[in-house]
Formats: C-alpha cells, sequence, structure tokens
C-alpha cells in the first residue's frame, strides 16, 4: 500500500496546528498506509535536539509502547513530546522527578505511595462532596445571567480544582492560584497568554513550592488528610517533601487541565449531536464519561524514547529514537471502534486509550475523573438542560493538549 502524502513539513505536534483542530485526516491515512512513520523535525523545534520522531498512530501499537517500558522509556526525555527550541537541556532533565516521566523500578515505588490517594474507598468518600459543589457550580453558572457565558471558566474548570483541594486538603480558598499556575505551565505555546517558558518555569516552581510547604506543615502537625496519609514518617515508605511537592505538580496539570478539556468537549459535542443530547438528558447512560474522553482525546500525544534497536509497525526504531504515541489517532482506530467518527454515549466496550494505553503509566486518576464528568453532566442535565452553543469553541494553541480556552453557551 502507497505511503500517504503528508504536506512538506507536516508536523502533529505542530501548535499551529492544534489550535486550529486535531488532525483526524492525517491520523486515518497513516493507520490505513504507514501506522508507524517518521515525522522529521528542523531546527531543534521540539527542543530534544535530534531530527524528529515516530509517529505511532494505531490503537494495537500505541498500547504495545505503553506496556513495555523496558524498551520505550518516559525518563530518557520526558514524557512531553515537544517543549520549544529554545529550552536547555537541564529544564527538560528535571521533569524526570514527575511521576509521569519516571521509568520503573522508581515509578513502582512512588506510584505504590501516591495511589493510596485514589483507592475506590477514598474516591467514594469524595462522591456527595463533589456531587454538592457540581451542583453549586452549575446553579452559580445559572445565575450569571446575560445573554451567554463561558462555560470553560463557569463550569468546566470549577469541579476539577476543588476536587484536587478536597483531595490533597488545599484550602478551597486557593484553588485560583492552583487554575493560574497550571494555566500557566502549559499554555506557553499560546501567544495569547504572552506566557514565556520561564514564566512556566516560575509557575511550577510556585506549585512545588506550596506543595512542599503543605507537606512540612503535615509533618509537624498530621491532619485526617491524604498530605499527611503520604509523608508522615518517610522511613517507613512515604513521599518525602520534593517527592510530595512533584506529585502536586502534576495533579495540578493531570488532574485538573486533562479533566478541564474533557468537560469541555463533552459539552460541545453533546450541543452539536443534540439527539446524544436528549439521550443523555432522559437515560443517564453510565458509559457517557468514557465515551466523552474518547471523543475529547485531551492529551493529543504522548511520547517515549527507545533504550534499544527495536521493530514496531515494520519500522527499525534505533535506540535513542523518540517514539510518539498518538491518543488522538488510537481512539479512532476503526480496527477496534465501530463507527469511531460518531459520538454515542452508549458506547460499550469502549476501550479508548484516553487515560493511557495502559502499562505503568495508565491514568491514576482515571476513577475521580470519571466520577467528576459524572457529577458535572448530571447537574447540567438537571439545572441548565436547554444549553445552547453561541459561539465556536477558541482552542488552545498547544503541541500535545486537545485544549479549549473558551465556549460560549445561553441557556435558551
Amino acid at each position: 500500500m502507497p505511503c500517504p502524502a503528508l504536506p512538506d513539513g507536516f508536523d502533529f505536534t505542530d501548535p499551529d496546528l492544534l489550535q486550529h483542530h486535531v488532525p483526524l485526516p492525517e491520523f486515518a491515512a497513516l493507520r490505513q498506509a504507514e501506522p508507524v512513520r517518521w515525522i522529521p523535525q528542523a531546527g531543534n523545534a521540539a527542543g530534544f535536539q535530534d531530527d524528529g520522531y515516530w509517529a505511532v498512530t494505531r490503537h494495537a501499537d500505541v498500547r504495545y509502547v505503553s506496556t513495555h517500558p523496558e524498551i520505550f522509556s518516559s525518563y530518557l526525555n520526558t514524557a512531553i513530546i515537544r517543549f520549544n527550541e529554545h529550552i536547555e537541556r537541564a529544564s527538560i532533565d528535571a521533569q524526570r522527578f514527575i511521576l509521569l516521566n519516571m521509568d520503573p523500578p522508581e515509578h513502582t515505588r512512588v506510584r505504590q505511595i501516591v495511589q493510596r490517594g485514589f483507592t475506590p474507598r477514598a474516591i467514594r468518600g469524595l462522591e456527595e462532596r463533589l456531587r454538592a459543589r457540581a451542583t453549586a457550580i452549575v446553579a452559580a453558572a445559572r445565575e450569571q445571567g446575560g445573554d451567554s457565558f463561558d462555560f470553560v471558566t463557569s463550569v468546566a474548570s470549577e469541579l476539577p480544582l476543588q476536587a484536587i483541594a478536597e483531595l490533597i486538603g488545599v484550602p478551597q480558598d486557593d484553588r485560583a492560584k492552583i487554575f493560574e499556575w497550571s494555566n500557566k505551565m502549559i499554555a506557553y505555546d499560546d501567544p495569547e497568554y504572552a506566557i514565556t517558558a520561564e514564566v512556566g518555569q516560575q509557575s511550577a516552581a510556585e506549585v512545588i513550592a506550596y506543595a512542599m510547604n503543605m507537606a512540612a506543615e503535615r509533618k509537624r502537625c498530621p491532619a485526617h488528610d491524604i498530605v499527611s496519609t503520604l509523608v508522615a514518617a518517610e522511613d517507613e515508605g512515604n513521599l518525602n517533601s520534593d517527592e510530595f511537592g512533584f506529585f502536586v505538580l502534576m495533579l495540578a496539570v493531570a488532574g485538573n487541565e486533562t479533566t478541564r478539556n474533557a468537560t469541555t468537549h463533552g459539552m460541545h459535542a453533546f450541543l452539536t449531536h443534540p439527539e446524544q443530547w436528549e439521550l443523555y438528558k432522559r437515560e443517564r447512560p453510565a458509559t457517557a464519561a468514557e465515551e466523552i474522553v474518547r471523543w475529547a482525546t485531551p492529551v493529543v500525544a504522548f511520547q517515549r524514547t527507545a533504550t534499544q534497536d527495536t521493530e514496531l509497525g515494520g519500522k527499525l526504531i534505533r535506540k535513542g529514537d523518540r517514539v510518539g504515541i498518538f491518543y488522538a489517532s488510537a481512539n479512532r482506530d476503526p480496527e477496534v471502534f465501530d463507527a469511531p467518527d460518531s459520538f454515542d454515549v452508549t458506547r460499550d466496550p469502549n476501550p479508548h486509550l484516553g487515560f493511557g494505553g495502559g502499562g505503568p503509566h495508565f491514568c491514576l486518576g482515571k476513577s475521580l475523573a470519571v466520577l467528576e464528568i459524572n457529577l458535572i453532566f448530571n447537574a447540567i442535565a438537571d439545572a441548565m438542560p436547554d444549553l445552547r452553543l453561541v459561539e465556536d469553541p477558541r482552542r488552545l494553541r498547544s503541541a500535545w493538549i486537545n485544549g479549549v480556552k473558551e465556549l460560549r453557551v445561553s441557556e435558551e
């Protein structure tokens, strides 16, 4: 089968591309004709001092890469597929302390500790409080009045922030700080925010310092919260203050930006597929949250780096090559999903990779994210069942996040 023709210089991580749309037609062409393809990058565009990366687009191959960390490392170049051409290597290496960028066995050790905060019992313990918060968030949005409001800031951003605050004991009054810091950490590609890489790094440092102060306080005066559980008695297998700081840094993005964007894309999907919104309001299917995450795929791609020469999709990947695993493509793979380009909240089974491709980096907070999505859409369906779309979403300029900055909606 002939290789698909892509325009010269086409790059799936080009932030200008993702600001306009996720390149689903190009993904479909590669899945069919060349599911593992070398994508050249000129001028150190991604910040890694190399010539490009391998784009992995099929569901099966993304799962394979994800479940073989001994061959495909998160540590060597981190999981972030593109920084910027001016980033210093020391700044990339510093991110290896984040769980997302670790390999076993260190990843195994840290994950076994932090997952104490995400047990089924811990999530169930949050449910009623988060249900009340979801109801209050939607009520507040409704009371704004006026011709329209921004769904992102008024609804989608609030519950993830409040959930993180509930989970780790951040005072609710501080949630705006976490929101601002996390926005700055991921907005370095979007000129509207005028955020430099240095500002993003400073915001990351602010999050880490805030969390380390929390950890130090809980060591002095333990409370009945997850922070005390994670940081008390380091010699008994808990996190030190630095590790806890980087854990909260990861939560600020992985637990905030992703759920916010899934919720926003989900609302947009409902409003552009009104038959699905009517079905949801009527039946409240338990399968809806998983389909919203598949459809949205808030993280378009992460990367791994080959630790040895290996073969994937008929291509020889050399030791040291970067390998982009494109969840946005895998989640539209017709070999796995019937009618993959249809938004169907009753889809079951739904083996999407929106929470990762399995393996050691499968999303630690999946249960919490699903709970948040279910709670917020139930609250919207109850209190604002007649929402309508006012304007097309304004998308984030980013190399790897399928983000929405603004989605204006109104009640009919």
